[in-house]
């Protein structure tokens, strides 16, 4: 391969080879890694927690500041550019690579392992519950939106108002100028590919174990890890035929499906489940979540080991800025023609209201289950059987097999779309930042993103793959953050350009 070349792929090629070798060290030398990784892990929790915790409320204040800046009424793209999809699809798309899988994956399991161990107090108690739900709420609410409004905005700013590339280094224009095309911007963009490849693979992995796991208690089908390979592969084959339907049909009508279904089986709990119960869970949690939100923000236990905020609240902020550069590029790819005021309300503000609507039906129907039953044995299996959670708390409720198979179909969905999302996205950022990759690099990256959730659940390294993407987010905490001050330079810059204009004409 000649210089030139080898310069126009590097990003690629590089990524690959990252890629490649990361799997030999997980595959021949598990042990090793694991030893390394969990070191490195433990170390950027222990003295570097306060960094995941102040970057995560830095951008949920700076996402409000957004919306109700002067630089709300501009648009991203050109001045009479409308947005390409309409708003249900629009949501539906985001809402799909942000949260999909996981809200399906923890939306019993989490609110019931905070009853039975809760960051403080006594566990199986109705102080409890409400802690449990307050801390979910926490958890999956403004600040994982905030994480993904800030990049996903910078992004779609930078491609569509001044015509840069799709790339994550391209946000660091007004700091970096023509450097961002040069090795410093190579390797920012080489950062979140790594962190994209190892973060959605380890998704498929826990993905693959979910569905497994639905199909062991719906239809009896034994719950192996031959089973589950097979799992990736079959969804491997579906989400290469959708990624050659494009971004218009196979991703929106995916998207679109998996919200219709989600609607779907939250109508039905509420109409067979303790409907008034959810309903009081909604408004009860949102008011302690709204009065204690800066206590839970700031919160790092500095007198005792604080474990419990390690293993929960540090784990999910480092998870959210992990997936960051993958899901503020697709959302800045679907978002062209929206105002920033829309764009900070449809990422932000409307998500965090949905998912914790969601958790209101799941979680707070599974803890007055509980607590209604006093049955302590049930809690303490779904907090240890966490992929079987959703699938153990429909069977306590009407029609649980038709809830069932609901449920199967959501959880498929939404690992397709997810994997169809990041090998569109990793497309974008190996080839230069174009809006529409071709589909042999897609498929590519598809291909080696189930090789590695495959290669992983044989070597029993899924933790381990799961540890090292997390330790992709302390480096890019501080990208963000310098990714923030970027994003007002150039919306300032644009404010001054319009008024310029406006006043010329």
């Amino acid at each position: 391969m000649d210089n030139n070349k080898f310069k126009e792929n590097s990003v690629f090629i590089l990524s690959i080879l990252i890629t490649l070798i990361f799997i030999i060290w997980g595959v021949f030398f598990t042990e090793n890694l694991t030893n390394v990784t969990d070191a490195v892990y433990n170390g950027s929790i222990d003295y570097l927690g306060w960094v995941y915790i102040g970057a995560t409320l830095f951008f949920v204040i700076f996402s409000i500041y957004l919306l109700f800046s002067k630089y709300g009424n501009i648009r991203l793209g050109r001045k009479n550019d409308k947005p390409d999809f309409n708003t249900g699809s629009w949501l539906a798309m985001l809402f799909g690579a942000g949260m999909g899988i996981g809200i399906v994956y923890w939306s019993v399991a989490e609110p019931i392992t905070h009853y039975t161990a809760p960051p403080y107090g006594n566990g199986y108690t109705i102080d409890a519950a409400n802690t449990a739900m307050k801390y979910t709420f926490f958890h999956w609410g403004l600040h994982p939106w905030a994480v993904y409004t800030v990049i996903g905005l910078a992004l779609a700013f930078f491609q569509y108002n001044k015509r840069l590339p799709a790339a994550i280094s391209s946000a660091f224009y007004p700091i970096l100028g023509d450097r961002i095309h040069g090795p410093i911007g190579k390797t920012i963009d080489i950062l979140s590919i790594f962190a994209t490849v190892f973060g959605i693979a380890t998704s498929l992995g826990l993905g693959a174990m979910q569905i497994t796991a639905g199909m062991h208690d719906i239809f009896g089908i034994p719950n192996t890890l031959f089973i589950q390979l097979l799992v990736i592969l079959i969804a491997t084959v579906l989400f290469i035929i959708s990624i050659n339907t494009g971004l218009e049909r196979g991703i929106k009508y995916l998207s679109n499906a998996a919200i219709i279904l989600s609607i779907a089986i939250m109508v039905l709990i509420l109409l067979v489940g303790p409907a008034l119960t959810v309903i009081k869970v909604f408004f009860n949690t949102i008011g302690l979540y709204i009065s204690d939100f800066l206590h839970m923000s700031l919160r790092l236990n500095p007198f005792s080991e604080g474990e419990w905020i390690a293993t929960w609240t540090l784990f999910y902020w480092a998870w959210w800025i992990a997936w960051a550069p993958f899901v503020g590029m697709f959302i800045a790819r679907v978002s062209k023609g929206r105002t920033v005021k829309e764009f900070v309300i449809g990422v932000l503000i409307v998500p965090t209201l949905g998912t914790c609507l969601w958790m209101s039906v799941f979680g707070g129907s599974a803890l007055e289950l509980v607590q209604s039953t006093g049955n302590r044995d049930l809690a303490n299996y779904i907090a240890e059987n966490v992929s079987l959670s959703i699938f153990t708390f429909f069977n306590y409720l009407p029609l649980s097999s038709f809830l069932g198979i609901l449920g199967f179909a959501v959880v498929a969905i939404y690992y397709i779309t997810v994997a169809d999302t990041a090998t569109f996205v990793l497309g974008m950022l190996s080839e230069g930042g174009t809006l529409n990759p071709s589909n042999k690099i897609k498929m590519t990256w598809g291909i080696i993103q189930s090789a590695v959730a495959a290669v992983l659940l044989l070597a029993g390294g899924l933790n381990v793959l799961q540890t090292a993407s997390i330790l992709a987010a302390l480096p890019f905490a501080f990208i963000m953050i310098i990714m923030c001050y970027s994003l007002q330079k150039g919306l300032k810059n644009e404010l001054e350009l319009q008024r310029g204009i406006r006043k010329r004409e």
